[in-house]
């Protein structure tokens, strides 16, 4: 039998319809479509049939509020880096797109003393069934445990394991870096700068681990000429590069925490005429647009940022979503970042 057509004088199909045709309660159809685990496959097949052979379209008040959430996932975040929020978000809209749910973003500031007391204010008032947690703000106890308490679920997502699988979603940054740094030693480079990230991000600390590790493998230590702050904005790249290209013997090679001060760093070094990779090799993080965009094109580590987005979804609400995922590492959620070699990296000139 064909849907029941609507038009300008025609009666919208109701729950009472459905019910009817399908031969069950209109609560067996709200539970149904509020996607309730205890209905039998033959009442959901039967209901799903005649949802669509009516036309049915449910109304998303009455869904929140039998639901007692609003059907939408929260985004919250404080991270310098815009590409990293905006590939992140991608990912979520990736996962979510046929289903019923929507994605809100919200900044916040993890300086302020009210961060908690602004984010629980959110949640209450806007309802979300979950909360996906970037980092830096991912790294805090308290918030995740506030989502908690307010029945909200959460997924922390980090450079490291921050939590148990379920409430998690991280990368591998510490053994890629050392794998990218490993390339540099293995051609050549021992007089590596490096350019790290912000104070207080474990993705910097992991970074810096991975990037001290592997010249301690080597037989090698940073030199505190060769060890710059950064906080991953491509100003602070320039700040970094003029000190370090600027010195009585400069580096050979500079790592920088993520792509956005490593095209600072490159920058610089087209200002002062130094050829990149003939006389400076530059190794990047990220995988950003930034990386190909620039010339020479940056070799980086990619941070798999979007299939974590996407990863974050299914792991937050996964009744809600249908389609394949990305393995992880089932023990802790952990996708692969990998080394990306591409024209800004060569064995050092001979001086």
């Amino acid at each position: 039998m064909a849907a029941q057509t609507t038009g300008p004088g025609s009666r919208q199909p109701t729950i009472n319809d459905v019910a009817a045709l399908a031969g069950v309660s209109k609560k067996t159809v709200s539970r149904v479509i509020n996607r309730s685990e205890f209905i039998s496959e033959k009442t959901r097949t039967a209901v799903r049939e005649a949802i669509e052979q009516l036309g049915f379209v449910p109304n998303p008040q009455a869904r929140a509020l039998a639901f007692r959430r609003n059907f939408l996932i929260a985004l919250l975040h404080d991270n310098p880096n815009a590409q990293t929020v905006l590939n992140f978000q991608q990912g979520v809209l990736d996962a979510i797109k046929d289903s019923d749910l929507a994605l809100l973003v919200r900044p916040v500031d993890r300086t302020s003393d009210k961060m908690l007391d602004d984010v629980r204010t959110f949640l209450e008032k806007q309802r979300p069934i979950g909360a996906m947690l970037l980092p830096p703000i991912s790294e805090n106890d308290d918030l995740a445990a506030l989502c908690d308490s307010l029945g909200v679920r959460y997924v922390r997502v980090g450079s490291a394991p921050l939590d148990d699988p379920q409430h998690c979603v991280s990368s591998n940054d510490r053994e890629v870096v050392g794998e990218a740094v490993g390339k540099l030693v293995a051609l050549g480079h021992r007089r590596i700068g490096f350019v790290r990230g912000p104070v207080g991000f474990r993705s910097a600390a992991e970074r810096e681990k991975g990037f001290l590790e592997a010249l301690a493998a080597a037989g090698l230590t940073l030199a505190d000429e060769l060890n710059e702050p950064g906080n991953y904005r491509f100003a602070a790249g320039i700040d970094a590069g003029e000190r370090l290209l600027s010195l009585a013997e400069p580096p050979t090679a500079i790592f920088c925490s993520n792509d956005e001060m490593a095209a600072g760093v490159m920058s610089v070094a087209h200002a002062k005429s130094i050829s990149v990779p003939g006389a400076l090799s530059i190794i990047g993080f990220d995988d950003s647009p930034t990386a190909t965009h620039i010339w020479p094109a940056l070799s980086t580590v990619r941070w798999p940022i979007r299939e974590m987005g996407v990863r974050a979804a299914h792991n937050l609400v996964p009744d809600f979503l249908t389609g394949t995922i990305q393995p992880a590492d089932p023990d802790t959620a952990s996708l692969a970042s990998t080394f990306v070699e591409r024209q800004s990296v060569a064995p050092p000139a001979a001086r």
